[in-house]
């Protein structure tokens, strides 16, 4: 007869030895009901003639009745599809197994399943279970007794197999990329270069985020002439439907903000979601910057640095003037800068004034090194950064009066954008090279932003009869030739809350590996807000949901 050493030699099942500690029992102590071995027919002692003649078939054990409650995290790992040893040759083969759908994930039938790498045969009584544990199969649990040996080769274990070894550890239910021991040991993120391996922001990170090396640009201005109430939605603003997919950075600038700038932050993180955070804010007077991000981009920017420019010193409410905000982002340095200019038709002079101030007292960058000093100048602040935008209300009108003007808008759909563009002071200027020196701006499109009667899609109606004009632009600036490329560049029409639509663009940014000597902003971003934001989701979710169980299902039908 077997010993008793031996007969105690069984696999446990998952859960069948808390259940037995929790009745006050050790694993090795006796029970009623004895489980039977699961001991493999080699490791029966051979001179035992009762175990040759009469060799047990091994069932598996009953799993036991746990006396607790099961857990959200256990309920959930219950209904993982664990791999079989069908599915491990097919994933040695080069096909996965996983469809990706829940009926695929959801367990095969009913009944609880055993969480184990163990094959199927070894379960249902396979007598070359063995065989195939030594050939390289993921083996039992069951560990060889002190003093016997096991003959033939020894089965590895189950986390060394070929789909669950040490050297190729990969979570089925993870796209996160996996991290090399060594890596981490040899990676130091003090120190690097632009090509070394182990620097943060260098080459190989980067390639993992943007295999072609560009990041998607949404920038956007809007005076919203301090409006307290806020538009019911911001998708047209921030998701256009022109956009199949979302962008990299959201950066927004504001004009005669409202009075809740809060509020207005509130809002537009709710719209964006909680995969987007605020990386950075900053104000001055009713000028506004907001700078999104998304969450998983936040470690590779250096701090966020901002500087502003006064242009009308009279007034008490800066409502005149200049906000700059910039940081670098891997090896790229960014500026964005948001301004308005004097307004009135005629005072060209004094917004090239406006321009001259912006560039020589914007003091930036100041704690980030420059990529690229030996291109830079004390003079102009766009100089000193790898891409620029800028944006904001200029104030540039449509010179040569209303009337000529509203001849080409009554063209209706056909009107004759070209047309307008041949009356923009700020087409004008820039052609002269008196502003905006090195800046581009993509194609317009779109009909003149400025003046609308407010909440209509008329054109000022009131006496002063402005004449439409293209006041709120978006212009770039690349040290690189080609490094940026404009997509999309619209208003938007729906949003008529201010007297100004809405102006944003679409850009694609060429992103360089840089090195690990810039002050990194650490993962830093706004938590409270972003908290307020995925709440108001969650709540307008279920209100709407709410609303819609409310409704009357029944419907009348009339037959006439």
């Amino acid at each position: 007869m077997p010993t008793k050493a031996t007969c105690m030699r069984h696999t446990e099942a998952p859960g069948q030895l808390e259940a037995r500690m929790l009745k006050g029992r050790l694993p090795g102590d006796p029970e009623k009901n004895p489980v039977p071995s699961f001991s493999d027919p080699a490791k029966i002692s051979s001179e035992d003639p009762q175990a040759r003649a009469k060799p047990t078939t091994p069932q598996p054990p009953t799993r036991p009745r746990l006396e607790r409650t099961l857990s959200l995290d256990d309920k959930g790992w219950r209904r993982r599809r664990f791999p079989r040893s069908q599915e491990d040759l097919a994933t040695q083969g080069g096909a996965s197994p996983y469809k990706g759908s829940e009926q695929d994930m959801a367990p095969p039938g009913p009944g609880p399943q055993l969480p184990s790498t163990l094959p199927e045969h070894i379960f249902a009584g396979d007598p070359q279970a063995p065989q195939v544990a030594a050939q390289g199969g993921c083996p039992s649990w069951e560990l060889p007794e002190a003093g016997h040996p096991q003959p033939g080769p020894q089965p590895r274990s189950p986390l060394a197999c070929d789909t669950h070894s040490l050297h190729s550890a990969k979570s089925f239910f993870s796209l996160l990329a996996p991290i090399r021991t060594k890596d981490v040991r040899s990676r130091s993120y003090l120190e690097g270069s632009l090509l070394a391996s182990g620097a943060l922001l260098g080459a190989d990170e980067l390639t993992q985020y943007f295999p072609d090396r560009n990041m998607a640009l949404f920038v956007a201005t809007w005076n919203m002439q301090g409006q307290k109430e806020l538009p019911p939605s911001l998708d047209e603003f921030l998701l256009p439907t022109e956009a199949d997919y979302t962008q990299d950075l959201y950066v927004i600038g504001v004009q005669e903000g409202c009075s809740d700038r809060r509020e207005w932050e509130t809002r537009l993180q709710e719209t964006l979601g909680p995969r987007y955070v605020l990386l950075s804010s900053a104000a001055h007077g009713v000028l506004y910057v907001s700078l999104f991000i998304r969450r998983d981009l936040i470690w590779f920017c250096s701090e966020v640095e901002c500087s502003t420019v006064t242009t009308r010193i009279v007034s008490q409410i800066k409502t005149k003037g200049a906000l700059g905000v910039s940081f670098t982002f891997f090896g790229t340095s960014f500026l964005f800068i948001t301004s308005h200019f004097t307004s009135g038709d005629g005072k060209v002079a004094e917004r090239l004034l406006d321009y001259t101030r912006t560039i020589q007292a914007l003091a930036l960058p100041r704690n980030v090194p420059d990529t690229n000093p030996y291109r830079s100048s004390a003079a102009d602040v766009t100089t000193r950064f790898d891409e620029v935008f800028w944006f904001g209300d200029f104030n540039f009108r449509l010179s040569g009066g209303r009337m000529a003007v509203e001849a080409i808008l009554k063209q209706g759909l056909d009107v004759d954008v070209p047309a307008l563009l041949q009356h923009d002071q700020l087409i004008q200027e820039m052609k002269k090279g008196s502003i905006f020196k090195g800046f581009q701006e993509p194609d317009i499109h779109f009909l003149p932003s400025y003046k609308f009667d407010i909440g209509k899609d008329t054109y000022d109606s009131t006496s002063k009869q402005r004449t439409p004009s293209y006041t709120d632009r978006v212009l770039y600036r690349s040290r690189h030739k080609g490094d940026i490329c404009p997509v999309k560049y619209s208003s938007c029409p729906g949003i008529k809350t201010s007297d100004h639509r809405p102006v944003y663009g679409l850009f694609r940014v060429k992103v360089r590996p840089g090195r690990d000597n810039i002050p990194l902003a650490a993962g830093k971003f706004d938590r409270e807000l972003y908290l307020i934001g995925i709440k108001r989701r969650i709540s307008k979710e279920i209100q709407k949901q709410q609303a819609m169980k409310n409704q009357n299902p029944s419907t009348i039908c009339t037959i006439s």
